[in-house]
């Protein structure tokens, strides 16, 4: 029995995965195209913030915090901000 089972997670999510048997690709790759990462940079002596994939990749710089925000939800994933 495994905690799907428990909660009755596999009638409401059939697809839902038990974390203790993934593998280490797999587990890096959760969030991957649900969560981008923002984080201050300085860029020629301007502040800039980058915004990252859930792994660190970088995808793009934006020139403003509610600029990197928008992109992000406009590609349908949540923002997450780092310090």
């Amino acid at each position: 029995m495994n905690i799907n089972d428990i909660c009755g997670l596999d009638e409401v999510m059939p697809d839902a995965i038990d974390l203790r048997h993934i593998s280490a690709e797999q587990f890096a790759q959760l969030g991957m195209k649900q969560i981008a990462y923002v984080k201050p940079i300085v860029v020629s002596g301007s502040a800039r913030f980058a915004i990252h994939a859930a792994d660190g990749t970088r995808m793009a710089i934006a020139k403003g915090l509610d600029v990197a925000i928008a992109a992000i939800v406009q590609h349908e994933m949540e923002p997450a901000q780092l310090q």
